[in-house]
């Protein structure tokens, strides 16, 4: 049978269950990263949680894996990508902790509304401060959640139980599905204004990363709560310290920071604060959950079972005309998620020419698990990216046509709402270029940091975009523009080689002849 590494401490129960199959298990914790690169060789599968890091190295070490088994939801410790270059499974544990990480929330909602880790601490060290740390309710107040995943929705469900009334920003999620579920939603800086807490349930994004920052914090309700359990670095944390310094914000509690592990932070210091050492997950139900699950994920891939948790799909999933456009579909349904801000009622996804006559439907779950992965709260599938649609109302139509569309062999369409963008692969190496924004003809390769702007099309629009750029130190690496149907006016697409700043594009949006900046970094 099989030898499996396991590299950190995981529930003993879903090891047994490996042992009793018949896999050989090598528990070898605490292993460095040298150590590791010798100890993985031979090994089948490798079963981690969050110290270990699986990097292109150790994949190329591992000659005979064919699994790697994370327990519990993060995957940011394993290069993914690498992995499946490689042909290496990954799995996750994704629905182990989200349970505690809501109680957590709940706990923590609690303690910044009545003070307790405070009151506990001064009537342990002798005083009796009973006047000092008076509370408030949570019934009848606004609670704000940012994020309406899983989480979210347990948080919210338990909120309600509370008394409280329930807004949301989340504009992966559908209006529609947010009534059934007796949330309004609402902008950020809305949601800003009315709430009395906040809850975050985000990932860690270029988008997300410091989305609680002075901007957010000067158009926040006075006397606001804001409680993290999420990701580190989406609040700015010495911003957020000198709003609750200056009193405009009522106090916080977080459960996790830009740098971790850390003992140092400038909301240590004040007592309206209370923290934990990332503890959202860390109960005995969701350890056992997540040892439980990956060994049984474990366990099917090395039998060559279907195996539902798998975040990365293997060659055989796809046949060989299909398979190159895998990347290039998860990759425009991120973009598409930028330039939409969010998601529309429904989405098309046209398929054309030779495309069409083979089944898409792989290419189309792709689509999806670009769209959510990098706005979810848990690690995107092809697997559960139907059910993360569904559950945002999100209707999915799939077209196929034979006939060439553009002058292309291959065209994929994503279009919705009031925006499309479409994409294609060329030459005999199949390089990814977008070819339509917004029906705007272009031809520049997908990037990490990229820029739509709308501009009117005159002499010396271009070069002023650049001027801004330039003077902010952004390099752009490539850019392209098309005209509209009408003529009237132009698209650039421009690619940087960092993300944007929010005051660079606001800069942008000042300028002479510009209509709009879209920031498509994912």
């Amino acid at each position: 049978m099989s030898r499996v590494l396991v590299t950190e401490t995981i529930a003993e129960g879903g090891l047994e269950r490996l042992r009793q199959a018949g896999h050989t298990v090598d528990v070898s914790t605490g292993l460095s990263p040298e150590e590791l690169l010798t100890a993985i060789k031979g090994a089948n599968a490798l079963i981690i949680r969050s110290a270990t890091t699986v990097t292109p190295e150790v994949l190329e070490a591992a000659t005979d894996l064919v699994v790697v088994g994370r327990a519990g939801i993060g995957l940011d410790n394993v290069d993914v990508e690498a992995a499946t270059k490689r042909g290496v499974m990954v799995v996750n544990a994704p629905q182990s902790n989200i349970l505690s990480t809501a109680e957590h929330t709940m706990a923590m909602l609690l303690s910044v509304a009545r003070h307790i880790p405070q009151a506990h601490q001064a009537l342990t060290a002798g005083r009796w401060e009973r006047s000092k740390w008076e509370g408030v309710e949570l019934a009848d107040k606004v609670l704000g959640i940012v994020g309406l995943g899983r989480i979210g929705k347990l948080v919210a469900q338990r909120a309600s139980a509370f008394g409280m009334r329930i807004v949301a920003h989340d504009p992966f999620v559908a209006p529609e599905r947010a009534r059934q579920l007796n949330i309004d939603l609402l902008p950020l800086e809305e949601l800003a204004a009315v709430a009395d807490f906040v809850t975050l349930h985000v990932v860690k994004t270029p988008d997300t990363i410091g989305m609680i920052g002075a901007d957010y914090l000067a158009k926040a309700k006075a006397g606001q709560r804001i409680v993290n359990v999420s990701r580190g670095g989406v609040i700015d944390e010495a911003a957020l310290a000198e709003a609750i310094r200056d009193g405009r914000i009522g106090g916080a509690a977080l459960d996790v920071f830009a740098s971790e592990p850390t003992t140092e932070s400038p909301l240590f210091e004040l007592p309206e604060v209370v923290v934990t050492p990332h503890l959202g997950a860390s109960t005995r139900e969701a350890q056992d959950k997540a040892g439980d699950t990956i060994a049984e994920q474990v366990g099917l891939a090395l039998d060559g079972e279907f195996v539902p948790f798998a975040v990365n799909v293997s060659a055989a999933e796809a046949n060989e005309t299909i398979r190159p456009f895998l990347p290039l579909a998860e990759r425009l349904g991120s973009l598409y998620g930028a330039l939409a801000e969010g998601t529309p009622p429904s989405l098309t996804i046209e398929y054309q020419g030779q495309l069409a006559d083979y089944d898409t439907r792989i290419l189309t779950l792709a689509v999806l698990k670009g769209l959510f992965g990098s706005v979810s709260d848990e690690p995107v599938s092809y697997v559960n990216a139907p059910q993360m649609a569904a559950d945002r109302g999100l209707e999915v139509r799939e077209t196929t046509t034979t006939s060439l569309a553009r002058g292309h062999v291959n065209l994929i369409t994503l279009a919705g709402g009031d925006h499309s963008i479409a994409a294609t692969l060329v030459g005999i190496d199949g390089e990814p270029r977008i070819v339509l924004v917004d029906d705007h003809r272009i031809d520049v390769p997908p990037a990490r940091n990229m820029l739509v702007v709308r501009n009117d099309d005159r002499q010396g629009v271009i070069g002023r975009v650049g001027t801004i750029l330039g003077d902010a130190g952004i390099n752009i690496d490539d850019m392209h523009v098309g005209k509209s149907p009408d003529g009237a006016s132009a698209l650039m697409v421009v690619s940087t080689t960092e993300p944007v700043p929010a005051e660079v594009r606001d800069l942008l949006l000042a300028a002479d002849g510009i209509g709009s900046v879209g920031l498509l970094s994912r």
